[in-house]
């Protein structure tokens, strides 16, 4: 007689995580190797070797690496990690596959804030105008989450789209207008927008830090009521999810989290867009694996795109924007073409 004899039911569940676990120490490793590239890459190369004895105290070229370019590494992983998060929750909210961190106005609001406080302050600093950016960022947000609750059904997936859409045609024509009778604003805005880490310390990290923290807890809390939201709103409220107060408590998450970032470096928001999709390749719909490896993943092209811009302009630089932007795009332009875009 022939006897089978069955795997456990958790062994592929067990294998799949293990599997999951391994990879995403392995992209750690990807991160902080690159870490030590941007702390030895720029104007002048400093030799890995050098980096590392000069983090542990023992090196002579302390006032490079600790005074210019360990805040813009940071910033860097910072940055990154802010935005890939957001853009993952982003995507879960609205179910939207093509949803990046600024659908709800958040860019178009902090370039309108910048712009006003320039105009009418003449506030020209970094330290200056990084609140009315935040506060522009915060403000069109709710505007967006107002407008996409009016109405029965409440806050929808596809109301709050159209009116992120709406109110960032608004605040982008404003902007402009602006910008064309100040002069001075106009310059300002556009070195926002075309996205950098140049020129940072520790003080903008301590600034903004609060916000990228409370805003990574609300988006982790909520991983397991996105796998749910994920079936459907009533199959969601079936199984017991507050569907309504887990889109509140992300759509707060992605104001955090990418008003922060975006105050300080400008709107590289198209990181949001992309890194979801490579994570979600990997981790598959779990939404438990796919947000940490999003803050993994997305910190990994920022500062790769940052030593790329170094690299590519000495002694100058290509601002971290203009490279994302310019890798991203024929990975969004194969994105749109999928025929199972609409999946998600």
């Amino acid at each position: 007689m022939i006897q089978t004899h069955a795997a456990p039911v958790g062994a592929p569940a067990r294998g799949t995580s293990r599997r999951r676990t391994t990879f995403l120490a392995g992209s750690i490793v990807v991160l902080l190797v690159l870490c030590v590239l941007s702390l030895a890459i720029g104007t002048r190369t400093i030799p890995p070797g050098e980096v590392v004895a000069t983090l542990f105290g023992n090196g002579s070229e302390s006032a490079i690496i600790w005074g210019t370019r360990f805040p813009r590494t940071l910033l860097g992983i910072l940055v990154g990690a802010s935005l890939g998060l957001a853009g993952a929750v982003m995507q879960a909210l609205t179910r939207n596959p093509l949803g990046d961190p600024g659908l709800l106005g958040i860019s178009a609001g902090a370039a309108f804030g910048i712009v006003v406080a320039v105009a009418t302050t003449g506030i020209a600093s970094l330290y200056g105008y990084i609140w009315f950016a935040f506060a522009g960022a915060l403000v069109a947000s709710a505007v967006v989450y107002l407008l996409g609750s009016v109405g029965r059904g409440g806050a929808t997936p596809v109301k709050l789209a159209l009116a992120g859409v709406a109110i960032t045609a608004l605040l982008t024509s404003l902007t402009n207008g602006i910008s064309l009778v100040a002069p001075q604003a106009l310059n300002r805005y556009r070195f926002w927008a075309s996205g950098s880490l140049a020129g940072q310390d520790n003080a903008v990290l301590l600034r903004v830090l609060p916000f990228v923290l409370a805003g990574t807890v609300l988006a982790l809390a909520s991983a397991s009521a996105f796998n749910s939201m994920a079936l459907g709103d009533d199959v969601a409220k079936a199984l017991g999810r507050r569907v309504a107060l887990t889109r509140v408590q992300g759509a707060v998450a992605i104001t955090l989290l990418t008003g922060a970032a975006v105050a300080v470096v400008g709107p590289i928001v198209f990181v949001g867009l992309v890194v979801p999709h490579v994570a979600r390749a990997v981790t598959g719909p779990d939404h438990r694996w796919l947000l940490p490896y999003s803050m993994v993943f997305a910190p990994i092209l920022v500062l790769a795109a940052d030593i790329v811009g170094r690299v590519l302009a000495r002694p100058g630089e290509v601002d971290v924007g203009i490279v994302v932007a310019f890798v991203g795009a024929p990975f969004f332009i194969a994105l749109v073409r999928r025929r199972r875009l609409a999946e998600l």
